[in-house]
């Protein structure tokens, strides 16, 4: 087949404003609007689109940031084999062969695509269309397994599919929000400030049910600290208490339900008294009462949960545990109350919906014979899968005994975010084939790929995402993509044209994916499946770029989606009722300590767009673990040291962060620090590869593991204008800054040569001026490099890790000329009088930080966060920040000394 060139640059979107694209922000699940604009220097602007009803115009710090994020550094602009730039044409075809070789030696069952929900759903079904109908295997999973197949697992069980019954409006009008694992203040900020604002409007109760105080459970008006793993307990205590004292729907369960005695009776056996429901969740006995009652008394009540909950081996009976309770009081599809399941992901939900998990068939089909066979049917697919396929640990651990042999990755980095990551990263070694799909040069992953293909990127990409509340919206390209980049969909299509199948990947744009993956909703289904896009099928390229943020199902006939589903008390199963699922709680085991793993406010996955920009890293720029104070006490381990932690897959070394909002015997390290940008912090090889034996998600909650104090010598950090990494530390880690970079780094030991040798060996400084200044009596050394009257670099190093004031020093290096007063005080590290220090930053959406903030409470006598906003525009847009706010008005020293990461 002749060398395709495809599309390499994009149109002036047609359904742009006169102000700005109007697209889709590419974090997580909210699915929030935004507009985009150029300004006069050509850098971009993104704000929020005041008309998408998922956020009406608000954007978090990372959606705020997106702007700074966008640009061609780290990009992989060219088909690459084996290091060596190629034809997109020797690429594709080596890609074909690769897979047609395996296929005919050891059959399609050896051939893997491992996916991602940052794919456009349209990628996502040309993808899915090639291995389940073509190559005949469904051994394609996607990075969501990581995030929410546990409440797919549970969808299906209850409601006979994988549907979300209510969406956001809920959250404005419930009067009772409960929040199960979930810390939306930082990871779904504009929905939990919808939350907060229904509060404050309409008197709504928040309960938050998480082992951690974060920042949700400090707004919470009831923060429920229960044991790790104890959630089932909890809820099936809830269940029965909503028998006992009659508050169960007896009209609704006789409707619309089956099977509720056999969950009633197990709740009552797993849970028994209020007394025990306390014991097995660790909480006071009056905080169950109280919740209970809440529950039981409030009609109008939302379930919020995430990863706390579906991160678990038991992630899936957790789901049910809560749903049960809903059903139950038949409190779902109706306005302000329901179940709902807070996705990770930006393109989760659209990813499920074209059968982007190996357990599924698309448009919601699973592997029953007349779903395979409508499904061969409507492709006219030659070599239809019949069975599951691997999920995503499973498909990695059959990669490491040689089951899988060839392996295409897009869009993701699985050595990284997979549990026991590096025993995922080694086995990549083992394969025949590995090609990988991604806009970025570098990563765990795709370092390690024979071939790589340069994708587009947020910004370049054209085609559709659906968010948390079923909503499909438009992500619309806004730039020219650089190099050679081709979108996944193009890709995907070209490598089955070189397969044999061009016929069926005759594509021309993902208008024309839309419309087929909308036919196939729609075909047979007459509303017998929940997934239905049947009034979408006839958009016309035009319609298809215009199109309107819309709620699935669209039935044929109607543009129009619908809210809320369910409301007729109709579900999806082959009896037309909600299932109740009787469930147990897993009893924990006896650990010294359990890592609990997840986000942090300001950071995204691996970092690769959030952690380009300084604003974003300014909050927390190292990686941490979190401890409580007796804990740290028991261990010697004091706040700001450095810990090293070790489970039998692995370990890391970070910064101590000590603090009583942490339980005993519990840990929690954020997963975003990989080899990148630190030299010790990739958590994600720590974590267990246990996972649920339902849905398959791995449990990332609860690793057992050791916590211990790393001493170091030498302590200290170097600013520069270029990125460097100390690789022979025992500790490093690297942030942007303004102007340049700050990388933090611990030594066991002076280096052999001295330190002016170690510091122009790090740096590859050829020439300039270095200035010192050592005082090896108080074992300090500090020195900067000038070069051309301009500050290259600045170190300094202690026995203890006490650094300077960070932000005069990063506005040095955009300094063109220093004058001998500057290099002085440069080794002193002291601000000249007229600089004032932002100190840490509070606010990433404004870059307000603590001194400024504390400066403002004393100066002008603020009294409350809304003064604060009012003075500073702190916490004014995602709201994030406002817990912090809050610890700074309380005069709080030692919270606000726990808030702060970087020593």
């Amino acid at each position: 087949m002749p060398d395709v060139p495809g599309p390499t640059s994009n149109a002036p979107a047609v359904s742009s404003q006169a102000d700005g694209v109007r697209t889709t922000c590419p974090y997580c699940g909210v699915g929030c609007g935004v507009v985009v604009d150029s300004d006069a220097a050509g850098a971009w602007r993104v704000r929020g689109d005041q008309d998408h009803p998922a956020n009406f115009g608000r954007l978090c710090s990372k959606g705020s940031a997106l702007g700074e994020t966008l640009g061609d550094t780290g990009r992989l602009l060219y088909p690459e084999i084996d290091g060596q730039r190629v034809s997109w044409d020797r690429a594709l075809n080596t890609v074909a062969d690769g897979i047609a070789r395996v296929r005919d030696r050891h059959g399609p069952e050896a051939i893997a695509f491992y996916l991602s929900g940052q794919l456009l759903t349209e990628d996502y079904y040309v993808a899915n269309k090639l291995m389940k109908g073509f190559l005949g295997s469904a051994n394609v999973d996607t990075n969501s397994r990581l995030c929410m197949a546990s409440s797919v697992a549970g969808h299906r069980r209850a409601f006979g599919a994988d549907l979300v019954p209510g969406c956001y409006e809920d959250l404005d009008l419930a009067d009772l929000i409960v929040l199960v694992g979930s810390n939306a203040a930082w990871c779904h900020p504009f929905l939990f400030q919808r939350m907060v604002a229904n509060r404050n409007r309409r008197g709504a109760r928040i309960v938050v049910i998480d082992p951690r105080r974060t920042a949700t459970a400090a707004e919470a008006d009831l923060h429920l600290a229960i044991r790790p793993g104890s959630d089932t307990a909890l809820f099936n205590g809830l269940l029965v208490h909503l028998a006992d004292y009659g508050a169960l729907d007896d009209a609704f369960i006789d409707a619309s339900t089956r099977e509720i005695g056999l969950a009633l009776n197990a709740a009552r056996a797993d849970a028994g008294s209020i007394d025990a429901v306390a014991s097995k969740t660790g909480l006071p006995i009056e905080q169950v009462h109280a919740f209970f009652d809440a529950f039981a008394c409030t009609e109008r009540s939302v379930s919020c949960y995430s990863q706390g909950v579906h991160q678990s081996i038991a992630g899936t009976d957790k789901v049910n545990a809560i749903i049960n309770c809903h059903l139950a009081t038949g409190r779902i599809g109706r306005p302000g109350m329901g179940p709902f399941s807070l996705t990770g992901q930006p393109n989760a939900m659209g990813g499920r919906e074209v059968g982007g998990l190996a357990n599924q068939l698309a448009a919601h089909m699973g592997f029953a014979p007349d779903e395979v066979d409508r499904v061969r049917r409507f492709w006219n697919a030659p070599s239809m899968a019949t069975h599951e396929g691997l999920k995503a640990v499973d498909l990695f651990e059959a990669i490491a005994v040689g089951k899988i042999r060839a392996l295409w990755v897009m869009a993701t980095n699985p050595a990284f975010s997979l549990p026991r990551a590096d025993a995922m990263r080694d086995a990549l070694g083992e394969l025949e084939v590995f090609g990988a799909s991604d806009c970025v040069a570098s990563n765990d992953t795709i370092d390690r790929a024979a071939i790589r293909l340069p994708a587009f990127a947020w910004g370049e990409k054209d085609g559709t995402v659906t968010n948390s509340e079923r909503r499909i919206s438009r992500q619309r390209a806004f730039r020219d993509p650089p190099g050679e980049a081709r979108p996944d969909w193009w890709i995907v299509s070209q490598v089955a044209h070189r397969l044999g199948f061009g016929e069926a990947f005759n594509y021309e744009s993902p208008a024309a994916i839309f419309r087929e993956h909308a036919a196939l909703t729609a075909f047979e289904n007459d509303e017998a499946r929940d997934l239905d896009l049947g009034g979408l099928t006839a958009l016309c390229d035009q319609t298809y770029e215009n199109l309107a943020p819309v709620q699935w199902p669209v039935r044929a006939g109607s543009g129009d989606g619908i809210a809320r589903m369910t409301a007729d008390g109709h579900f999806f199963t082959d009896h037309g009722k909600a299932r109740f699922v009787p469930v147990t709680t897993l009893q924990a085991q006896d650990r010294r300590f359990t890592l609990n793993t997840g986000r942090i406010r300001d950071q995204w996955h691996t970092m690769t767009r959030t952690g380009t920009t300084a604003r974003l890293c300014r909050h927390i720029a190292e990686p941490f673990v979190e401890i409580h104070p007796d804990d740290a006490a028991d261990i010697g381990l004091e706040h700001g040291a450095l810990a090293r932690i070790r489970s039998n897959h692995g370990e890391a070394i970070v910064r101590a962060v000590v603090g009583a909002e942490q339980r005993k015997g519990s840990l929690f390290a954020p997963i975003h620090w990989s080899d990148a940008n630190s030299g010790s912090g990739r958590i994600g090889a720590l974590v267990h590869g246990l996972t649920d034996p339902i849905s398959g998600q791995p449990d990332s909650k609860a690793t057992s593991v050791s916590l211990t104090t790393v001493q170091c010598a030498y302590h200290g950090f170097i600013l520069s204008a270029n990125p460097i990494a100390v690789n022979a530390a025992v500790y490093w880690s690297r942030a942007p800054v303004r102007h340049g970079f700050a990388t933090t780094f611990a030594l066991a030991a002076a280096p052999p040569g001295g330190w002016r040798a170690w510091l122009k060996d790090l740096l590859g400084a050829s020439g300039g001026d270095i200035l010192e200044l050592a005082n090896w009596e108080r074992q300090v050394y500090r020195s900067a490099v000038v070069v051309d009257d301009r500050l290259s670099a600045c170190c300094f190093v202690s026995s203890e890790p006490v650094p300077p004031a960070r932000d005069w020093l990063e506005e040095m290096l955009a300094v063109d000329v220093l004058d001998a007063d500057t290099r002085r005080a440069l080794l002193f590290g002291r601000a000249t009088d007229d600089f004032e220090s932002p100190g840490q930053i509070v606010c990433a959406c404004f870059g307000v930080g603590e001194n400024t903030i504390d400066n403002a409470i004393t100066n002008g006598a603020l009294s409350s966060a809304e003064d604060i906003g009012t003075a500073l525009k702190a916490g004014t847009n995602c709201g994030s920040c406002i817990p912090e706010l809050r610890r700074l008005l309380s005069l709080d020293v030692d919270a606000k000394r726990r808030d702060s990461v970087t020593v």
